[in-house]
C-alpha cells in the first residue's frame, strides 16, 4: 500500500474500498472481506445508511482500529443538524472517531455546516475534514470563510472526466483530490478502452488496474467499488508496476470531460478546467 499525507499531517491510504449503494445487510460482509484481503481505508456516509455495518466489520476484523482508515459523509445542512449527525453517525458506527468527515454535497448552507465540521475535529471526534462535489468555486468559499481548510474534496472522476483543472486548483491549494467512481460507474469505459488494455498487456495487469495505478501515481486518493472477491484483490494488486511517463501522457488524452453520472449538472457546467 501507499500513502498520501493530508494537509494536517494525517497518512491516508492511496487507495480505499467504497460501499456505495452497498446493501446494510450485505455491508458487514463485503467491509470484512476488503479488509481481509488488505484494505485498511473505508468509505460510507450517512446516505448509504450502512455505518452501522461497517463498524460491525471493524470492530469483528481483529485489526487495531488506527491501521483503519474510515471515512463517512454528512448529509446534513446546517451547523446544529451537522454536529449532531456527526455525533448520531459515531454512535450507530460504535466508533469514537472518524479518521475523515466530509460535506457529501453543496447545500447552500455549507459555512455553517463546515463550522460543524471544523468543531467536531477541535473536539477529537474528526481526524479531518473535506467536501465532496463541490467545484473551485464552492471550496474556495470555505478557504476563504472557514478557518481549517480541508482535506479533502472527493469529486467524480474517471477516465473520460479526470478532473485535470479541478486536480490543479485543490493541489494548488493543498487538498486532496478524492475520485469517486474511478472505474466509471460500471459503465464500462474502462474495461473496454483499447489504450487502457495496450497499457495494460505490457504490464500483466488489466484496464482496470491500470486506471487505478494512474489514480495511484497522479496523487489521487481512490475508492473503487466492487462485491466480487476477485476483483477486491484484482483492485488492490496495483502496488508491484509503475506507469511511464509515456503511459500517462496516453492516459490523459482519453479524457472527455463527460459524466458517467451525470449528476450534479452544475458542477459539471461550473467545473474549474
Amino acid at each position: 500500500m501507499e500513502y498520501l499525507t493530508l494537509n494536517n499531517g494525517v497518512k491516508v491510504p492511496a487507495l480505499g474500498y467504497g460501499t456505495y449503494l452497498t446493501q446494510p445487510r450485505v455491508t458487514e460482509k463485503n467491509v470484512a472481506q476488503a479488509l481481509k484481503v488488505g484494505y485498511r481505508l473505508i468509505d460510507t456516509a450517512q446516505n448509504y445508511g450502512n455505518e452501522r455495518e461497517v463498524g460491525k466489520a471493524i470492530a469483528n476484523s481483529g485489526i487495531a482500529r488506527d491501521e483503519i482508515f474510515v471515512t463517512s459523509k454528512a448529509q446534513t445542512s446546517g451547523y446544529r443538524s451537522t454536529k449532531m449527525g456527526i455525533d448520531n453517525s459515531l454512535a450507530v458506527a460504535g466508533l469514537d472517531y472518524f479518521d475523515l468527515m466530509i460535506i457529501h454535497w453543496p447545500t447552500g448552507n455549507d459555512i455553517e455546516t463546515y463550522k460543524a465540521l471544523e468543531d467536531a475535529y477541535r473536539e477529537g471526534k474528526l481526524r479531518a475534514i473535506g467536501v465532496s462535489n463541490f467545484n473551485h468555486q464552492e471550496v474556495q468559499q470555505i478557504i476563504d470563510k472557514c478557518d481549517i481548510t480541508p482535506a479533502v474534496d472527493q469529486i467524480e472522476t474517471h477516465l473520460r472526466w479526470q478532473q485535470q483543472g479541478m486536480h490543479k486548483f485543490l493541489n494548488a491549494h493543498g487538498i486532496v483530490h478524492e475520485a469517486w467512481a474511478p472505474l466509471g460507474e460500471g459503465s464500462g469505459s474502462v474495461i473496454s478502452n483499447k489504450t487502457l488494455n495496450q497499457i495494460g498487456e505490457k504490464y500483466g495487469k488489466s484496464a482496470a488496474q491500470v486506471m487505478l495505478r494512474f489514480d495511484v501515481q497522479e496523487h489521487i486518493l481512490t475508492i473503487p467499488k466492487t462485491t466480487s472477491v476477485s476483483h477486491l484483490k484484482e483492485n488492490i494488486d496495483i502496488f508491484d508496476f509503475e506507469l511511464s511517463a509515456n503511459d500517462i501522457e496516453r492516459i490523459r488524452k482519453e479524457d472527455e470531460k463527460t459524466s458517467e453520472s451525470g449528476w450534479p449538472l452544475s458542477m459539471m457546467i461550473e467545473q474549474y478546467y
